[in-house]
């Protein structure tokens, strides 16, 4: 339950001008002589001493600063005692007045005196000492600041919280008012973290009529969207009109209306295939004839190399396999190649071989992954640097929306290398992929290292397995495992998962275990002993570096959400040492190990040395991002220090780019390895519970799997061989393509 307090600002503590986030004392409304005023946190614009507000929030104990008030809401009244006035004025609210004059203002004007500034400021200059202009530029700062405050409370009043009005403020200026009235709808274009519905429901709230054009138009955008953030680079148009109706309680006419609306201004494209017509988003579409387009390119490329690259691996004192000696054989002659295979298969050695070949024949070579974890992982497999696809392109970001990003390296800058090799291909999402193939020059050589049985991308496309499927691209399957490889269950076990056979569990000596309970409760009670004691015992492994809770889902009584809770409270329980932010139901504390959940291409790094010597900076966190709360200070905002050393600070409004990380989703997991993971397996949806799920979570641990529920749902797991289908056109672009490249060379 809430607490409520009433009083007047005493004192400005700390006011953060970005964002609004101030730390300030109230002198209750009720207090007696004596009585100290109460210490407040929370994003509130331009809190003025002398003002009397009326706070809403929840008293949290500070280990360094003691009880405070964290506000939740706020609404605000003019000061109306001529001390109030006098204090709000020599607060330094208005530019330029000073205590002294705040004095004689008042004494001449005394109740009257913001009626003055505001209709009359001339009168002022009648004070002796004060001229007009000073006069008039203390109403040209008065009214700058009642301003604000008025779209302040206009927004506070559609149920916009103070952070986000901030930003809508910072955005639109005194301008706010106007451009939501006439269409809300924008907000949701505009402003990262504000979706159609909270727009929709401003709008309902103005008075927009349910049919008005900008009302289908956002939420015909909204519908394409979604089907974007599920995978899908276009979507048939029959199923669009039905769901943008559902949605907007709108005739499917309408719905048609404005996809031809949209059409005509190039936001979307609509294609006929035998089956329908497809509608895309113009971005989505651009990047996948792009990427088709490219690679058909590339691929067209005739490499003259005479060497028999089979027999050439041989220097490297490796003997590889069939499937290993096409590929490295492939990577000397072909201008795109994919290479594929599940765990224990060879792709690291085939790697390894391929690079030594080629860096032997005086080429270089450039490695890249998706994910910082995975660029890690790949440095440490071939002793070479890896870079994120996003370092290696030289990311930057237009405007201050960090939703629009670019590179510098592009068509005009490309990368300056013979061959490049990008691991972990399954994760690419369409528009990354585009990126990244901008960047590459017709001659040099691309190869595509992944596997993929695994989920596909978080973002649009499925482009790893558009790619195979197409078979317009030259591939290379492993599926030979190694003998050491095939010791152990982990790999063993993935295989049989892929192949539909129910893994073996429990062999004594093996690194694969299935724990069985029957309920939620057990299976959660038993997940934290494992993660707590029984692991660490087992062969010392560390419960935050170590081992990794991997959920099939977020909000069930097994998902994330309830998990990383629960292991919150068992691993770094509360303390007066340590403090910690509640932000949206959520605690972050000191110690937590933490995600960051997107792309943030303008946070500022560092990085110290064992002294505390910053030893380099640079921009840019990124979707998956993992590592521990360093610090939290009420004035500087949220310290993360994330696994490769990076130091970055959050406000305090940027804390929804975080979640705990206990526990994550299997589709977050992707790309990276764990020493230890613990995956619950109990009830739930047969659009979760899949094998490429389970066959994805189990080959993200390195040392040791173990399972917890119930056996059955395993089986039903591996039974399960539901793929989510995307709707994509890469793999017929590619066909086409290459029809009429193969047509042109004959």
């Amino acid at each position: 339950m809430s607490d409520k307090l009433t009083g007047m600002v005493e004192s400005v503590i700390y006011h953060n001008e970005e964002n609004g986030f101030t730390v300030f004392t109230v002198l209750p409304e009720d207090a007696e002589f004596g009585d100290e005023a109460t210490t407040c946190t929370g994003y509130v614009s331009s809190p003025m001493e002398g003002e009397t507000l009326e706070l809403i929030g929840k008293y949290i104990h500070n280990p360094r600063y003691g009880l405070q008030l964290s506000i939740e809401s706020f609404s605000r009244s003019r000061p109306s005692t001529a001390a109030a006035i006098e204090k709000y004025l020599s607060s330094g609210a208005i530019k330029g007045l000073g205590a002294k004059t705040a004095k004689l203002i008042v004494a001449k004007f005394g109740e009257d005196t913001f009626d003055i500034l505001e209709n009359e400021p001339e009168r002022i200059a009648n004070i002796k000492g004060i001229s007009l202009k000073k006069a008039l530029s203390f109403a040209e700062s008065f009214h700058a600041q009642a301003s604000q405050r008025r779209v302040m409370l206009f927004l506070q009043n559609y149920g916009i919280t103070s952070a986000f009005a901030m930003k809508i403020f910072k955005r639109y200026k005194e301008d706010t008012e106007e451009l939501i009235k006439s269409n809300p709808y924008r907000l949701a274009d505009d402003i990262d973290g504000i979706g159609f519905k909270t727009a929709d429901a401003i709008a309902f709230k103005i008075g927009i009529a349910r049919d008005a054009p900008e009302r289908i138009s956002a939420g015909v955008r909204y519908a394409l969207w979604e089907a974007a953030s599920e995978g899908h680079t276009c979507i048939p148009s029959a199923h669009l009109s039905k769901q943008a109706a559902e949605l907007l309680f709108a005739s499917e006419e309408q719905i048609e209306g404005e996809l031809v609306r949209m059409q005509m201004e190039r936001l979307i494209v609509r294609e006929k295939y035998t089956d329908g017509t497809m509608v895309f988003l113009s971005p989505l579409y651009h990047a996948e004839t792009a990427v088709a387009a490219k690679l058909t390119n590339l691929a067209a490329i005739n490499i003259n190399s005479k060497m028999d690259a089979a027999l050439d691996a041989g220097y490297s004192g490796i003997t590889l396999s069939e499937g290993q000696c096409q590929a490295v054989f492939a990577a000397a002659t072909q201008g795109v190649l994919v290479i594929t295979g599940g765990p224990g298969t060879g792709k690291t050695t085939t790697i390894n071989t391929i690079i030594g070949m080629l860096e032997a024949k005086g080429l270089t070579v450039t490695l890249a992954a998706p994910t910082g974890r995975a660029a890690k992982r790949m440095t440490e497999a071939t002793g070479r640097e890896a870079k994120t696809i996003h370092r290696l392109l030289e990311v930057s970001f237009m405007s201050e929306d960090a939703r629009r990003q670019t590179f510098n390296r592009n068509e005009e800058s490309p990368l300056e290398t013979d061959v490049l090799i990008v691991d972990e291909a399954s994760m690419l999402d369409i528009q990354l992929a585009q990126s990244l193939l901008k960047a590459v020059a017709i001659g040099t050589r691309l190869i595509l290292v992944g596997d993929v049985d695994q989920l596909p991308s978080v973002g649009a496309g499925n482009v790893l397995k558009d790619i195979i499927d197409s078979g317009a691209v030259p591939t290379a399957r492993l599926t030979e495992v190694f003998r050491q490889a095939a010791e152990s269950a982990i790999i063993t076990n993935a295989h049989l998962i892929n192949k539909g056979e129910y893994p073996q569990t429990n062999q004594r000596e093996k690194d694969f275990f299935f724990v069985t309970r029957q309920s939620a409760d057990g299976v959660t009670q038993a997940i934290l002993e494992l993660v707590s004691t029984r692991l660490p015992a087992y062969k010392n492994f560390d419960p935050m570096h170590d081992i990794q809770v991997l959920s099939p889902m977020r909000k069930s009584p097994l998902g994330i959400m309830h998990l990383n809770n629960v292991l919150q409270a068992k691993l770094n329980p509360p303390s007066p040492k340590k403090r910690e932010r509640d932000y949206r139901s959520v605690i972050f504390r000191e110690g937590d190990k933490v995600m960051q959940i997107r792309n943030n291409y303008d946070a500022t790094w560092e990085m110290y040395n064992e002294k505390g010597i910053s030893v380099d900076s640079g921009e840019g966190v990124f979707n998956g991002d993992m590592g521990q709360v360093y610090e939290i200070d009420d004035e500087f905002g949220l310290t993360v220090q994330f696994d490769d050393g990076r130091r970055i600070v959050y406000d305090f409004t940027q804390l929804d780019e975080l979640e705990l990380a206990y526990a994550v989703t299997v589709h977050k997991a992707q790309g990276s390895e764990y020493k230890v993971v613990v995956i619950p397996v109990f009830n739930g949806s047969p659009m979760l519970l899949t094998r490429n799920l389970l066959y994805t979570a189990v080959t993200r641990a390195k040392e040791l799997a173990v399972l917890v529920g119930v056996p059955e749902t395993m089986h039903r797991m591996v039974d399960n061989n539901r793929i989510t289908h995307r709707y994509t056109a890469l793999a017929k672009r590619l066909r086409d393509m290459n029809a009429i490249t193969g047509e042109a060379g004959e």
